[in-house]
């Protein structure tokens, strides 16, 4: 303990001051850099959060003691441990969490359907049909949120004619919707509400584009779709094409375009025709009539009612007699009906125009040179383009292949290393980061120790070497012969040193060697008093 209030007593407060700040300082770095390196790689668990879930994740990261980190405003980015980022989505995902800010069939876990109105009813049961809804809704690929606001009317007593329900949806994407799913989008909605029509559901996205318009009907629907079936067609036959021409003049050497125009009438004709070689008796009716007229007998006549008048008696009479026959025979003549039904959207013509380029062959100066293909070779490619197309002259349609040379050259084939070497010359962005950090955490260390402990440690080496010259019982001697005040406070200040040293220096150091040590001492000071002298001077005054 004496050597080191020795020490303290020797530097002085300022120095003593300055070392300790130093010390902390270090000491602070060295922690940091240490808690820096070895603080878990952080990955993103969830992101685009809600206030609500936001928090709710919070709380169940604290319960389970897992560190995180928060990002944004109202901490709508939450990071994890990355090792822990499966399990952890996995787990949260088992509790709901997160819930995107909407509300499902749950909502009547929570409440008593007892105490409840059937307002409240009501009111709850259309927020879980939104809630769903909207959550069904992100289970497509490209929708990152949605909301979903139903509309139903309320049905009162003695009232005919109800309206329709109609739906609204504002979808938040990445990127676009295909017009199929939209249509899926309506449909979906359609399905999950009763009464609700596809073409009363209204879809808008996050920039405030109408996607889907619910107010027009069924026309624009029946438009879309028309419109939707002409870009399929397009769109099919440009990828056939394609296809086989890529095959030929390889990837990327042809250009495109198909123009698909289509009878967007609809046209129903009815026909019928008659067969009168084909018949077919349908009924039969036979009808026979007799008939037999007789003479004057039994005949009332006036001279018969008159008084005494006498019948007449056995006079013959002449009967009648006819016999009619009627046969009637029904056939039925064979008849066809035809009725044909044409819809919109009709292939009407097809123009297709195709753009192929030149070959490119090693030239006298070793670059590619360009050379035109042959004009057999354009008509093969031609005439396999108008098959895969269902090429019809009569219907108008145009094919044509031209060869022209395009204004960029081919692309070079780019060179791939094996698996290794590619994931290290290809990092990913958190490698890239985590890389970055540690150079600059290893460039500040190297910069601490240059320019603070080596100067420090330097000037503490040079500031003890004097007092070890000097130190000893032949400094103490020396001192004590220059005389002086001076030189009696350093002799006793050497003479307390001397006596710590010549402890620890007994067990190794026998009287011999300290005899001759004090006699070159006492000859080096007689021979230079004035270079002692000044040697003395400068140890006071460090002192």
């Amino acid at each position: 303990m004496k050597p080191i209030l020795e020490l303290v007593t020797k530097l002085g407060p300022a120095r003593m001051a300055a070392m300790v700040a130093v010390t902390l300082t270090l000491v602070g770095f060295f922690a940091f850099v240490i808690l820096r390196v070895s603080r878990p790689d952080m990955g993103v668990l969830f992101a685009d959060l809600t206030m609500q879930d936001s928090a709710a994740v919070i709380r169940e990261l604290d319960t389970r003691g897992i560190p995180y980190e928060t990002k944004g405003d109202v901490g709508q980015t939450v990071l994890a441990p990355r090792a822990d980022l499966p399990r952890l989505r996995m787990d949260l995902a088992g509790k709901g969490l997160p819930s995107q800010g909407g509300v499902g069939y749950e909502i009547f876990d929570k409440g008593d359907a007892f105490s409840s109105t059937s307002f409240v009813q009501n009111v709850n049961h259309l927020r879980a049909m939104e809630g769903e809804l909207a959550r069904s809704i992100r289970a497509i690929g490209r929708v990152q949120a949605a909301r979903v606001h139903l509309v139903m009317p309320e049905r009162r007593l003695f009232e005919r004619d109800r309206e329709a329900p109609s739906a609204a949806i504002v979808v938040k994407l990445m990127g676009d919707l295909d017009p199929s799913q939209v249509r899926a989008i309506r449909h979906l909605a359609a399905s999950a509400v009763e009464g609700l029509k596809p073409e009363r559901v209204s879809i808008v996205d996050e920039r405030g584009r109408l996607l889907a318009d619910g107010a027009r009907g069924a026309e624009a629907t029946g438009a879309g779709a028309l419109e939707e079936r002409q870009a399929g067609i397009e769109r099919r036959l440009r990828a056939q094409i394609e296809e086989i021409v890529a095959g030929i003049v390889g990837q990327g050497r042809a250009r495109i375009q198909v123009a698909a125009e289509m009878d967007l009438n609809r046209v129903e004709s009815r026909s019928e025709s008659f067969d009168p070689e084909s018949r077919v008796v349908r009924s039969t009716q036979t009808r026979s009539e007799t008939s037999l007229t007789g003479g004057a007998e039994g005949q009332v006549t006036v001279g018969n009612e008159l008084p005494g008048a006498t019948p007449n008696q056995g006079q013959p009479t002449q009967k009648d007699s006819a016999q009619k026959n009627e046969e009637t025979t029904n056939y039925e003549i064979s008849r066809v009906t035809k009725v044909e039904t044409l819809e919109g959207g009709r292939l009407k013509r097809l123009s297709v125009a195709v753009l192929v380029d030149g070959v490119y062959a090693p030239g006298a100066d070793g670059r590619p040179a360009y050379q035109p293909r042959p004009a057999a070779e354009i008509e093969r490619i031609a005439a396999l383009v108008r098959t895969a197309v269902g090429y019809d002259k009569t219907r108008g349609d145009q094919v044509e292949v031209v060869n022209l040379r395009f204004a960029e050259g081919p692309a070079a084939a780019e060179f791939t290393e094996p698996g290794l070497i590619q994931s290290l010359l290809s990092p990913t962005k958190e490698e890239v980061m985590r890389l970055v950090e540690l150079a600059v955490l290893a460039l500040l260390t190297l910069i601490v120790l240059m320019a603070v402990v080596r100067p420090l440690l330097k000037r503490v080496l040079e500031s003890e070497a004097p007092a070890a010259a000097l130190a000893g019982p032949a400094g103490a001697l020396a001192l004590a012969g220059a005389g002086g005040p001076a030189a009696e406070v350093a002799a006793e200040t050497v003479v307390r040193e001397s006596s710590t040293n010549r402890f620890l220096e007994s067990a190794r150091i026998n009287g011999q060697i300290q005899a001759e040590t004090v006699e070159r001492v006492v000859d080096m000071v007689r021979a230079s008093p004035s270079e002692t002298v000044e040697v003395l001077r400068n140890w006071i005054h460090d002192t």
